[in-house]
């Protein structure tokens, strides 16, 4: 199917998409919020610029889009048809990206939380997931031990060693 708009009203639209306080990111800034949650959002001195920093838990939140972040499996991730090789290097940029901003986080101890646009869309799941995403937050290593959860890797990196979790105070 070929698009509907010209190439400058596609442009305009896609250059008014936001990278910050998204209607994803608010939902779960919200919901934290509500739970009592205190938190940082768009820390530019961690890697990547985190979305959501809980510096209380070592935690911080990437909230991604299926589209710009190539969540593979999702049906809402689907390259345009036009420029095809302008979105797939694009794509994989911001993927390579996002693999080495975890990998930079992890190494300075921070748990690092990916949670996709798709698994908050519908309010049916938001709910669940949600509560589910509040419970690894607050409770690391319960979490870690259930199996279901290690076979989602989208919504959060397993703890490394539960030393970075802790209380360290040694005053």
């Amino acid at each position: 199917m070929a698009d509907v708009m010209t190439p400058e009203q596609r442009s305009r639209c896609m250059a008014a998409i936001k990278g910050k306080d998204t209607k994803p990111e608010m939902i779960v800034r919200k919901y934290l919020f509500s739970r009592g949650m205190r938190f940082r959002v768009q820390v530019r001195k961690l890697p990547g610029n985190p979305d959501i920093v809980l510096t209380k838990y070592k935690t911080v939140i990437f909230v991604n889009g299926c589209f710009w972040h190539g969540h593979e499996g999702c049906r809402y991730f689907r390259l345009p048809k036009s420029n095809v090789e302008f979105w797939e290097a694009k794509i994989e940029r911001n993927v390579a990206r996002d693999v080495r901003n975890e990998a930079e986080l992890k190494a300075l101890g921070w748990r690092v939380v990916r949670v996709w646009e798709c698994e908050i869309k519908t309010v049916a799941q938001r709910e669940e997931y949600l509560k589910h995403l509040y419970d690894r937050i607050v409770n690391p290593a319960q979490s870690y031990l259930i199996e279901t959860d290690i076979d989602k890797p989208s919504i959060a990196a397993e703890p490394e060693s539960a030393q970075i979790y802790g209380n360290n105070n040694h005053s």
